[in-house]
């Protein structure tokens, strides 16, 4: 987190003060069980109609808050009788309540800037003290800011707070000692923070994502889980031009053992085309469940050609063709839709691995027999859902193992088992956000930049803009590149055993991007690749 994406503000628009009622909802019910839980996971604070809310976001994620209200009687007056007594003669006061920073923000500046923004704000409505119930979990940050405790600790056994005050000179007496304390603190902080991620998975996440899987988690067998998962269903098939889909708590490996699973069903061999990693990872699955099958095999990025598949049509007559879409090793984009032309040619059904194309490239399944893809990549989403597309109806059988039986799932509307609500609300949110995930513009830049470096991408435009792969030369270190850039904060696709043999370092441009922090976690890279001279563009 770079202070320069921090910004503090009095709420103003309607999204923030749903977030303000999350963040309510997660500091007051569930850390601090001041309220009782409830299923939509938000809290309206009673004053809320009278509250001022100053919150701190990074970028539009509300991360802190404050309140501020000066309406009497305050909270404190019905915990304090006399609570005038305590303050100082002459005082025109305001409440500070609700105050709340997101866990993974506590140890940086945000506590401190908020607290900075309250004075600001005190001063123009002319308030010159601020009284607050601080948590005595934090009693000595609270002293570090200025607050000046008084009378004795309020509240229940479970929830104990200390009535406290704060004044323009005592926060200007604390602030250069905080500043310096805080200084070294967020210093750490950023050292070994993640500024950007070009992993594959888990990948960037929109800030709304984030909020949706926060929720609190309610059964796979409530009603309105059940009309989420449907909607979603129904979103998915529209992006895709599909029948059909089913959602599976897992990832693209389970989806492709229930793909192999169902083309135990189809008799006859089938054909599966490698190219890299998860092409040569298909046959594998095959080989687990005991299909047969012939291979087209190239080495890793080389093109497989369409009279090359027509021939093996052609000449072996397989009933089934097994391919991933995007080679994800690679960057490598098959022709989809020419394949798929070559199978209703020749009859044979077509079954795709679209893990990391699904919300990337435009695709169509609507004549695919089978299609898997994760809600972890592409889509922007949480890893942890798995994905499959069918084009025709299909009914479950005893000879499939219960959780690899796409049929069951179908038949029982995708949730014959326990499912997860946090994961399928994310998913939800990330869908509706696919328009703000610019890849391809974002991609060219970005192929751009590295050829302006004397940088060679794999491939060209025919390549997936989900994936930008460079093949350091002799003398760098693919390992030592990704090691450096974790160092300062930007995460590289190096460390899978694949790329790490072939020296290879990986961007993935999947997810939520932010168009100048990419730029900014490019300008790291290119400083932890400076040192290697011998790099040129071929």
């Amino acid at each position: 987190m770079s202070q320069d994406s921090l910004v503090y503000k009095v709420a103003s628009a309607p999204h923030e003060f749903l977030q303000i009622n999350h963040l309510n909802y997660q500091t007051f019910v569930k850390e601090i069980p001041q309220h009782k839980e409830n299923e939509i996971g938000q809290l309206v604070d009673k004053f809320h109609d009278e509250n001022t809310y100053i919150i701190a976001k990074n970028h539009d994620q509300i991360i802190g808050m404050i309140a501020v209200r000066s309406n009497r009687p305050f909270s404190l007056d019905h915990k304090l009788h006399n609570l005038d007594e305590y303050i100082p003669s002459e005082s025109v006061p305001c409440e500070v309540r609700l105050l709340s920073v997101k866990e993974e923000y506590r140890s940086t500046r945000v506590f401190y800037g908020l607290c900075k923004r309250l004075v600001q704000f005190c001063l123009e409505k002319g308030y010159n003290l601020a009284l607050i119930s601080g948590t005595v979990r934090q009693l000595k940050l609270y002293n570090r800011i200025g607050f000046k405790p008084f009378a004795s600790l309020v509240g229940e056994d479970s929830a104990r707070f200390q009535p406290m005050y704060l004044t323009k000179a005592n926060f200007e007496r604390s602030t250069k000692a905080f500043e310096r304390l805080m200084l070294a603190a967020s210093n750490h902080h950023e050292v070994n923070t993640v500024t950007h991620s070009f992993l594959p998975g888990p990948v960037s996440l929109h800030p709304e994502v984030e909020n949706a899987f926060r929720k609190p988690p309610v059964s796979h067998r409530n009603s309105s889980l059940i009309q989420q998962l449907k909607e979603i269903q129904s979103t998915l098939c529209d992006l895709t031009k599909a029948n059909h889909s089913e959602i599976v708590v897992g990832t693209g490996t389970l989806t492709n053992d229930m793909v192999a699973q169902q083309l135990k069903r189809l008799n006859g061999e089938g054909l599966i085309l490698a190219n890299g990693e998860f092409g040569y990872r298909l046959i594998d699955h095959a080989n687990r469940s005991g299909l047969t099958y012939r291979t087209i095999e190239k080495q890793w990025g080389e093109e497989i050609t369409l009279s090359e598949i027509q021939w093996a049509l052609s000449t072996y007559s397989p009933k089934w063709i097994w391919t991933v879409h995007c080679e994800t090793s690679t960057g490598y984009l098959y022709d989809l839709e020419g394949i798929l032309s070559l199978t209703k040619e020749y009859e044979a059904e077509l079954c795709v691995d679209a893990c990391s194309s699904v919300g990337i490239v435009p695709v169509n399944f609507q004549d695919v027999y089978l299609a898997s893809t994760v809600s972890g990549k592409g889509i922007g989403s949480y890893p942890g859902l798995g994905i499959i597309f069918h084009r025709d109806k299909i009914f479950s059988h005893p000879s499939i193992p219960r959780y690899l039986d796409l049929g069951l799932y179908a038949e029982k509307e995708s949730i014959p088992f326990t499912h997860s609500s946090n994961l399928i609300g994310a998913l939800k949110e990330a869908l509706k956000n696919l328009e703000k995930n610019d890849h391809t513009d974002l991609s060219h830049c970005v192929r751009d930049i590295f050829k302006d470096w004397k940088l060679c991408p794999m491939g060209d435009d025919t390549y997936s803009p989900g994936i930008i792969t460079i093949e350091l030369p002799p003398g760098s270190s693919s390992s030592r590149v990704g090691d450096e850039c974790k160092k300062k904060g930007v995460l590289l696709s190096y460390e899978s055993d694949y790329l790490l043999k072939r020296n290879w370092i990986q961007l993935a441009l999947m997810g939520y991007h932010r168009h100048e922090e990419v730029m900014k976690a490019l300008t790291v890279l290119k400083g932890v690749l400076a040192p290697f001279k011998e790099i040129r563009y071929v």
